[in-house]
C-alpha cells in the first residue's frame, strides 16, 4: 500500500478564521466541535492511540492514522480559535443544559481489534460531518459557515481512507 494515493485535507486553502461578531450561541458550537465527545479533541486523541497500536503489525495505517491526527489537531485549533472570537473560554470542554462538561479521554471507544478499530473510526467521522452540517443549518456567520464546509471536505477524505483500508485490510 503506498500512502501517497491518499488525500489527507482538502487541497484548498483554508479559510481566514475570524467571526462578523462575538454570539454566545455559535461559541457553544465551537466548543462542542472542541470539547464534546463527539469532537476533534477526541479525534486526536484515539487516532494517536489507534496510529501506536498499529504501528508494527500495519506501519501503513499507523502512518495514515498520524497524518488524519496532524489535520484533526489543526481543526481543534480553528474550532478553538472561533470560540475564542466568539467570547467563549477555549478550554477543552463544551457545554449541556447550562452546565460545562471538560472533555475525557473516556469518551473514546479504544479497540486494538483493527476492522472495529477501522469501523469507529469511520462512523465517528461520520458523527462529526453530521454535526458540522446541522451546525451550517443555523449558523450565519459566513466565516464560520466557510471554515465548516472546509473541514467537512477534509472530514470526507478521511471517510474515503478509513473505508479504502477497511477494504484492503479487513475484507
Amino acid at each position: 500500500m503506498n500512502n501517497n494515493q491518499f488525500i489527507f485535507s482538502d487541497p484548498a486553502p483554508y479559510p481566514s478564521i475570524e467571526v462578523c461578531e462575538k454570539n454566545r450561541m455559535y461559541a457553544k458550537a465551537m466548543l462542542a466541535n472542541v470539547g464534546s465527545c463527539n469532537s476533534e479533541m477526541s479525534a486526536v486523541s484515539l487516532y494517536f492511540y489507534n496510529c501506536v497500536i498499529t504501528k508494527h503489525p500495519f506501519p501503513e495505517i499507523s502512518e495514515c492514522f498520524h497524518k488524519i491526527s496532524i489535520v484533526e489537531m489543526h481543526h481543534l485549533q480553528i474550532f478553538s480559535e472561533l470560540a475564542s472570537l466568539c467570547g467563549a473560554d477555549p478550554r477543552l470542554w463544551s457545554f449541556y443544559g447550562g452546565r460545562a462538561r471538560y472533555w475525557s479521554p473516556g469518551c473514546n471507544f479504544y479497540s486494538a481489534e483493527l476492522s472495529t478499530l477501522l469501523r469507529n473510526a469511520i462512523s465517528g467521522e461520520k458523527k462529526a460531518i453530521e454535526q458540522y452540517r446541522q451546525q451550517l443549518n443555523w449558523i450565519e456567520d459566513i466565516h464560520i459557515r466557510e471554515n465548516l464546509e472546509h473541514i467537512i471536505k477534509d472530514e470526507l477524505c478521511h471517510v474515503t481512507i478509513f473505508e479504502s483500508l477497511y477494504d484492503q485490510f479487513c475484507s
